[in-house]
Formats: C-alpha cells, sequence, structure tokens
C-alpha cells in the first residue's frame, strides 16, 4: 500500500484535536445539565492536549509533552472540584440544570 495513504501527518492530529475542542466547545454552550458541562470542558482539554502531543512530535522536543502533564495535572484537580461543587449543589437543590442556579443567594 503507498505510503501516502496510511501515514498520518500533524495535519491530521491538529485536525482531530480541533475537532474535539469545537465538540467540547459546542456541548458546553448548549447544554444546560451541569454533568455534561464538565464533561464538554474535559474533552476540550483533551483536543488541546492531542494537538500540543503531535506538536512536540512533529518538532522532535519534548517541551509540548511536559506541557501536556502539567495540563492533566490541572485537569486532573479542576475535576475533583467540579465534581465535588456538583454533588453539593445537587444536594442543595435536586437539580442539575443550570438555569435553577443563576440567581445563587450569598
Amino acid at each position: 500500500m503507498p505510503e501516502t495513504l496510511t501515514a498520518l501527518g500533524l495535519s491530521h492530529y491538529l485536525m482531530t484535536g480541533a475537532v474535539l475542542f469545537v465538540l467540547g466547545l459546542i456541548g458546553f454552550v448548549t447544554r444546560r445539565n451541569l454533568i455534561i458541562m464538565f464533561l464538554c470542558t474535559e474533552m476540550m482539554f483533551q483536543g488541546v492536549a492531542l494537538s500540543l502531543v503531535a506538536g512536540a512530535k512533529f518538532h522532535a522536543n519534548v517541551t509540548g509533552q511536559t506541557f501536556v502533564i502539567f495540563v492533566l495535572t490541572i485537569a486532573a484537580a479542576e475535576a475533583a472540584l467540579a465534581l465535588g461543587l456538583v454533588v453539593m449543589m445537587f444536594r442543595r437543590r435536586g437539580t442539575l440544570d443550570v438555569d435553577a442556579w443563576q440567581a445563587m443567594s450569598g
């Protein structure tokens, strides 16, 4: 089989990362469920991480891969905090609809 049909270039990885990011962005903007919004944020993080790793591999350095480790660490901390807040909000109001939380009183 010709090599041009099987080889994946940088543009393929960048396009896949962009598609992941855009799908996450669309999901975040259109959905009103807090858990779905949280998962869409994670999808955007993964799209950016894929693009960074592909760029680092293309340029033959580890800077992008090192940055991805930091991004994933921050995403894990954000996931723990967001999940705790979502559970607390659900216990307090009984719903995960964002509209129910529009008028929060201090």
